[in-house]
């Protein structure tokens, strides 16, 4: 299948001809002739399939028939989860639509000024990107005229979720006209993801290609067994002193643990900085332009980036921590081996996350290889293996102990143990 097959604008053809893309993924192939016939949709993919262009080709051709309603607020309207990811879709956005009249985009998320972003929004423009905190904000203003969204669209909303934006995402879409066509991309669909589309979505049409993309063969996936944090920070150091390592995200859980790790290897003489949703957008940005181009070798992140960030230098993942959910893990190492290249993914287990990391291997389909370095091996070789339940045993000489027979015995034995009066 080509592009000329998923009933798309010719001058969005063009767009796509120029930008390089030789045939559509499979999320675009399932979802783009859908959009584009206008039906609500609820799409699991992983980062990495293609699923900005399932949502944004569809959008722009959209776009190009005029508003039948007078106005300058936005047509269509993209939420996401971070600032890193809006931005992005931002950056994706611009890129499709750089040949194409008429189509003016706006990203406002937290950390930027107000007034620049208030500015953007007074001009006419037809694509709204934004974070839910930053846009709850310009709705409470009453700067934004939602009066004209033809299309709404949820990206990672499993994301959202996680973050505890439940409530804004929701008192954003009610600001929406109910005839929008609501789009929802998401991770995974199971449990809250699907109660949110329930909710949104009218009649949503399904879409599902996660089995397609998890398995990453391009990225070589390792462990390392640790036995406490001091052994963590020998194992890390000798990793990040390889030759063959070159610019390389280190995950942790915390942030405040993500500014001590960084501080640490700055003291090393390693050239890194930290990145966490406590700083804001400039600083944020600086850090990752400081990352592509090579000043910095070393990210000291917690999860706010691992979804979002497109640098493809980026060798090496290393696990510190590991993830709360296996979709993290995937969205972690997805970091590296972008565009075809290898990568590296190397994780930090203990015996405590001996669980987790079982669930890692059975949802990606690959077993992570155990890796030992001399010199700094675990005094733990491997998680204990949980014993099996054993059935209550059987008194020699007494009755099976259920429990009134337990509150008989411990009666009994708190009468044996009182003196008696004499």
């Amino acid at each position: 299948m080509t592009f000329d097959n998923l009933c798309l604008h010719p001058k969005i053809l063009k767009a796509i001809d120029k930008v390089g893309y030789p045939k559509p993924t499979q999320i675009q192939q399932k979802a783009i002739p859908k959009i584009v016939r206008g039906f609500d949709i609820r799409a699991s993919a992983q980062t990495g399939t293609g699923k900005t262009a399932a949502f944004l080709l569809p959008a722009l051709h959209r776009l190009m028939n005029p508003s039948s309603k007078p106005g300058t607020g936005p047509r269509v309207l993209i939420l996401a989860p971070t600032r890193e990811l809006a931005m992005q879709i931002a950056a994706q956005t611009d890129k499709y639509s750089k040949t194409l009249k008429r189509i003016k985009t706006v990203c406002i998320v937290g950390g930027m000024p107000y007034p620049t972003q208030m500015r953007q929004l007074s001009r006419p423009y037809e694509i709204l990107i934004a974070t839910p905190g930053r846009l709850i904000d310009f709705i409470g203003r009453k700067k934004i005229d939602f009066s004209r969204i033809e299309m709404l669209i949820l990206d990672e909303a499993d994301r959202m979720l996680d973050m505890g934006f439940l409530e804004p995402v929701e008192q954003i879409v009610a600001a929406t006209p109910s005839s929008r066509q609501t789009l929802l991309f998401s991770a995974t669909l199971q449990g809250s993801v699907i109660k949110l589309s329930e909710r949104l979505l009218s009649k949503p049409m399904e879409i599902k290609v996660q089995q397609e993309q998890k398995k990453a063969h391009n990225i070589k996936q390792s462990l390392h067994f640790a036995d406490d944090l001091p052994h963590k920070n020998r194992l890390l150091d000798h990793i990040l002193n390889q030759e063959d390592m070159g610019h390389t995200i280190v995950f942790t859980s915390t942030k405040r643990h993500a500014d001590q790790l960084a501080r640490d290897l700055r003291e090393k003489q390693h050239p890194v900085a930290a990145l966490h949703g406590d700083m804001n957008q400039s600083k944020r940005s600086r850090t990752i332009t400081q990352l592509r181009k090579g000043k910095i070798r070393i990210l000291v992140a917690t999860d706010v980036a691992a979804r979002g960030i497109d640098v493809q230098s980026i060798t090496h993942v290393i696990n510190y921590d590991l993830p709360t959910n296996v979709e993290d893990y995937v969205h972690r190492i997805g970091r590296t081996g972008r565009a075809g290249a290898k990568g590296n993914a190397c994780s930090f287990v203990s015996h405590r996350d001996a669980v987790m990391m079982k669930k890692i291997e059975e949802f990606t389909g690959q077993p992570v290889d155990i890796v030992e370095i001399a010199g700094l091996e675990p005094r733990l070789k491997k998680p204990p293996a949980k014993s099996a339940k054993r059935p209550h045993s059987r008194r020699r000489n007494g009755p099976k102990r259920g429990f009134k027979a337990g509150e008989k015995a411990r009666k009994n034995q708190g009468f044996r143990g009182r003196k008696r009066k004499r």
